[in-house]
């Protein structure tokens, strides 16, 4: 679970909720047909300019802001120290009996490809092109993200519009001029928070974890050509360390 996430929303939505209710209730800024003019139409919108699929998985990947599944740095370092001193001591076919208990996919993958005896330039080009592609997905759900947030203030400028439309028609009747009034005003709060309380903030932390991510499979990626290369574990750690600030850079040795 990422603190910084749950602080976020619970201090954002928290403070505008407590300033609304301290302001004459939260009741006065619900209004259903507002929230289907800019919720659905930032939906409707979105799914035109992307296709459907990518719209899905933007949105299933929502949990990635609150969740980091990748393995740590720290927890990288020490795992390929271990496979280094094991490989020099009993060879490289001896990490196959590792390979089982790795959760890691990627990690995995590329064990495997060490121990089934690949070059380490043509390791290194396999796991080099999925690294660039998992970039371009996540890259995907963040730019869908940032798009919704273009588009909901937009919906919310609609709805303001429909709303003005609607009370000057009814101008001669004054009981409708207030709900009118709602829709015009509320449409566009509605687009504004969305925007950059949900939609944005989203897509930054998306960007986020996809470069924590890669980080973290650059450091995988150089541990096993160390490890084809038959490298010695010191200097196999420091070659991962360096892609670490000096702060953060903890040797084993």
């Amino acid at each position: 679970m990422d603190l910084a996430t749950i602080l976020g929303i619970v201090s954002a939505f928290g403070l505008v909720i407590i300033a609304i209710a301290m302001g004459g209730g939260v009741s006065l800024f619900i209004n259903i047909p507002s929230l289907m003019i800019v919720v659905g139409g930032t939906m409707g919108a979105t799914m035109i300019n992307y296709p459907l699929k990518d719209v899905l998985r933007a949105i299933s990947i929502v949990k990635n802001a609150f969740f980091s599944s990748s393995l740590s740095a720290d927890e990288i370092v020490k795992q390929f120290v271990g496979f280094g001193g094991k490989a020099r001591r009993e060879g490289i076919l001896a990490l196959e009996a590792d390979i089982k208990n790795i959760d890691d996919e990627f990690l995995s993958k590329g064990l495997q490809l060490s121990v089934d005896g690949l070059e380490p330039q043509a390791i290194e080009t396999i796991m080099d092109t999925e690294v660039e592609f998992l970039r371009e997905r996540h890259q995907l759900g963040a730019e869908i993200f940032s798009t919704m947030g273009t588009f909901a203030p937009a919906l919310g400028m609609i709805g303001t519009l429909i709303g003005l439309v609607q009370m000057l028609q009814s101008m001669d009747d004054p009981s409708g001029i207030g709900p009118a009034m709602a829709v015009a005003l509320l449409t566009t709060f509605y687009g504004s928070v969305m925007a950059n309380l949900v939609y944005m903030p989203i897509a930054g932390k998306l960007r986020t974890r996809s470069k924590e991510e890669t980080l973290v499979k650059e450091m995988i990626i150089q541990g096993i050509i160390s490890l084809t290369k038959g490298e010695n574990p010191r200097i196999l750690e420091q070659k991962m360390l360096a892609f670490l600030a000096p702060k953060e850079r903890k040797s084993s040795f």
